[in-house]
């Protein structure tokens, strides 16, 4: 297959450019949601992760809820979710992620969790009940559950993905070549393998890389090539932004048509569905990837 050429830009390597700037969070579906956001005591990847697209998607009446806290216990260099020894999980958040996106009337809600390496079964059984509560509240409501690497304890991802939810993702966030140094905790082939059984289980996977972080085209390409091996349905790319001074810095903004060329080659190679832009993320137009 001919792969379209990747354009170089030398001058967008240090200065943020104009492409990444993004509207004030603003409107009263914005308050709406902050509202019910802090009225249940919900965490929201948004917030902890410093998603620059908060302010649009917050506006549009939707939030990515993140369970199981908001203390992580990987300490990934690109990620702004707090790591560190998580307290005691709470029962009581499936009730209350529920009953915000009924009150909401989220048409399509997207699920997340930090990484809880220190229970057996990984946080497999508060997902299953977030997921079922859910859907017993908002039974008309689609579901994206973007799961953790579960350290191949694939028992406890059976669970989590066995509620009902449509979407399931797991992202490994870059190219093979640079995971000691962005994710040292975890394995590629390992991710590769849980979206694998994830595919075998019978629901439509999605995953997502970040790009500006020193991979090469080509590698970014052969990632492509691995997630369709192993049963990728969708696949979103973005920029990485550097969320504070003691993360990875950014090595070079790429340009959009740079962003675009990936998407068109993502689309040649198979994927279902390509999401590929510097503001992207993983649940960024999620209602989409159905």
């Amino acid at each position: 297959m001919l792969e379209l050429p990747i354009v170089e830009s030398k001058e967008n390597r240090r200065k943020k450019p104009d492409w990444l700037r993004v509207k004030l969070p603003i409107g009263q579906n914005y308050t709406k949601v902050r509202q019910l956001v802090d009225e249940y005591k919900l965490h929201t990847i948004c917030q902890s992760g410093n998603c620059p697209n908060m302010g649009e998607c917050w506006g549009a009446g939707t939030a990515t809820f993140m369970i199981l806290g908001n203390t992580c216990t990987r300490s990934c260099s690109f990620c702004a979710v707090k790591t560190g020894r998580p307290g005691e999980y709470d029962m009581d958040e499936p009730r209350r992620v529920a009953e915000a996106i009924r009150l909401m009337g989220v048409k399509h809600a997207v699920i997340t969790s930090v990484n809880r390496d220190e229970l057996k079964d990984r946080g497999a059984e508060v997902w299953y009940q977030t997921v079922k509560m859910v859907k017993d509240t908002s039974p008309e409501t689609t579901i994206e559950t973007l799961i953790p690497d579960v350290k191949a304890t694939w028992w406890a991802l059976e669970r989590m993905i066995s509620a009902g939810q449509e979407v399931v993702s797991h992202n490994m966030e870059t190219v093979e070549s640079l995971y000691r140094k962005v994710r040292p905790q975890a394995k590629y082939q390992r991710s590769l393998e849980q979206i694998k059984r994830t595919k075998e289980f019978g629901k439509r996977t999605k995953s997502g890389i970040m790009v500006g972080l020193g991979e090469k085209p080509e590698e970014v390409f052969r990632t492509m090539d691995d997630l369709l091996e192993h049963g990728c349905d969708v696949l979103t790319i973005g920029q990485y932004l550097q969320p504070t001074k003691m993360h990875l810095e950014v090595v070079e903004y790429i340009h959009p048509d740079q962003f675009a060329q990936y998407k068109e080659v993502g689309m040649q190679k198979g994927f279902q569905f390509v999401e590929s832009g510097p503001l992207v993320r993983s649940s960024y137009h999620a209602e989409r990837h159905l």
